[in-house]
C-alpha cells in the first residue's frame, strides 16, 4: 500500500516576491530508509504540472534511483496543487497582483525540510527533470557546500529567451479564454485547456516522434487520440490558476536573481561545487542541447552528456521508453560511484 505524503507548515514564509505566507504548507513523499549516518539522501523534485505520484516510478530497484540503498525525498513545488498554491491558500495570488513563487522560495523549503525533519545537512545526489533540473541548479548555487552530486535532465538554470515565447505563448492561450476576467478564471476554461494543451504537445516532443507516429505504438489510435488522452486530459486535472502559477515560477528562473549573487550569472554558475552531469535530449525544443552545453561549461565540475533519443522533452521523464530510462539509469549510477 502506498503510504500518504506528509506535509511540512512553514510559518510566516516570505517569498521573493514580497509576500509572505502565514502559513505555507511543503507537502513532501519518501522512499527508501535514511541511514543512520544520513549520508545516503537523494532530493527529487517535482516537474512543471506533475505531483510526486506522477514521477516516483523511477523510484525502484531496477530503475534510476534505487530505494533498497537509496532514502529519496520528492518535495511538491510551490504551485502544483499539493503545497501552497492558488487552489488551496487564499494568501497565494498571480502575478497580475504581483504574486508568483520563485525557486530560491521551493529550496529554501525544501532546506528547513531537510534541516529540520530528517536531520539531513548533505545530500548525496539532486536529480531533477525540467523545472525540477532548475531547482538543482538553484541548491548547487544556494547550498554549494551540501550538495555533493547533481543530475539535470532536460532543464536550465536560466529561462532562455526562446524558452520564454513558449512559456507565454501557453499563458496567453490559457487567458485567453472567455472565462478569464483578467485575474481569475470565472469558470472551467474548456477553450484554454485545449489551446494550451496542443501547444504543450508540439513543444515537448520532437519532430521524428510525430514523424514515426509513436503515439500508435503507446496505445493510442489517432493523432488527435493522443492529443486528447495525453495531453488535455491530463491537464484538466489541474487547477489552470497553479498552471500559471507553475508558468511564472518558470518564467523566474535564473540562478543568479538573488541577494547573493545579484544577477551575475557567470558567478552564480562557477559557484556550483557538486560534480555535475548535464543530459539535455539532443532532440529537446525548449530545453536545447546547445543551451545546456553552453551551461555545462559553467560549472567547474560539469559533465555533459546528451540522450541520444527523438522522444524531445519527454526523453528525460522516460516512462514509456525504456532506451531512455536505460542510458539515463546507466549514467546515474556511475555518477553515485564517483
Amino acid at each position: 500500500m502506498t503510504k500518504s505524503p506528509s506535509f511540512l507548515t512553514l510559518e510566516n514564509f516570505r517569498l521573493e516576491c514580497g509576500a509572505t505566507l502565514s502559513e505555507a504548507r511543503l507537502v513532501y513523499q519518501t522512499y527508501g530508509k535514511l541511514a543512520s549516518d544520513r549520508t545516503n539522501a537523494i532530493l527529487y523534485p517535482t516537474s512543471y504540472g506533475a505531483q510526486h505520484c506522477d514521477i516516483d516510478w523511477l523510484i525502484r530497484a531496477d530503475s534510476i534511483l534505487d530505494p533498497s540503498r537509496w532514502f529519496i525525498i520528492i518535495p511538491n513545488m510551490f504551485g502544483n496543487g499539493l503545497s501552497s498554491s492558488p487552489s488551496n491558500c487564499q494568501d497565494c495570488g498571480l502575478s497580475e497582483q504581483g504574486f508568483w513563487f520563485s525557486h530560491v522560495d521551493n529550496v529554501r523549503a525544501q532546506e528547513q525540510l531537510l534541516r529540520e525533519v530528517f536531520g539531513i545537512e548533505h545530500l548525496a545526489l539532486i536529480y531533477g527533470w525540467s523545472m525540477g533540473a532548475q531547482q538543482a541548479y538553484h541548491w548547487g548555487v544556494l547550498y554549494g557546500d551540501r550538495v555533493t552530486r547533481i543530475a539535470a535532465l532536460c532543464g536550465t538554470a536560466r529561462t532562455t529567451d526562446h524558452n520564454r515565447i513558449f512559456l507565454q505563448s501557453l499563458r496567453t492561450a490559457l487567458t485567453a479564454d472567455p472565462t478569464w476576467n483578467g485575474n481569475r478564471f470565472e469558470a472551467i476554461p474548456e477553450r484554454g485547456y485545449r489551446a494550451f494543451a496542443r501547444i504543450y504537445a508540439s513543444w515537448a516532443a520532437s519532430q521524428a516522434f510525430y514523424r514515426q507516429g509513436i503515439y500508435y505504438r503507446l496505445g493510442y489510435t489517432s493523432l488527435e487520440d493522443y492529443l486528447l488522452r495525453a495531453w488535455e486530459s491530463n491537464y484538466r486535472k489541474r487547477d489552470p490558476h497553479n498552471l500559471l502559477a507553475m508558468i511564472d515560477t518558470w518564467l523566474h528562473c535564473d540562478v543568479s536573481d538573488n541577494f547573493i549573487y545579484q544577477s551575475d550569472y557567470k558567478k552564480a554558475m562557477g559557484a556550483i561545487k557538486a560534480k555535475t552531469l548535464v543530459m539535455p535530449s539532443t532532440t529537446d525544443l525548449y530545453f536545447t542541447p546547445e543551451d545546456c552545453a553552453a551551461e555545462a561549461a559553467l560549472i567547474p565540475e560539469a559533465k555533459y552528456l546528451p540522450i541520444p533519443s527523438f522522444w524531445g522533452h519527454r526523453a528525460g521523464n522516460p516512462y514509456q521508453n525504456p532506451t531512455d530510462e536505460d542510458f539515463i539509469r546507466v549514467a546515474i549510477q556511475k555518477l553515485l560511484e564517483e
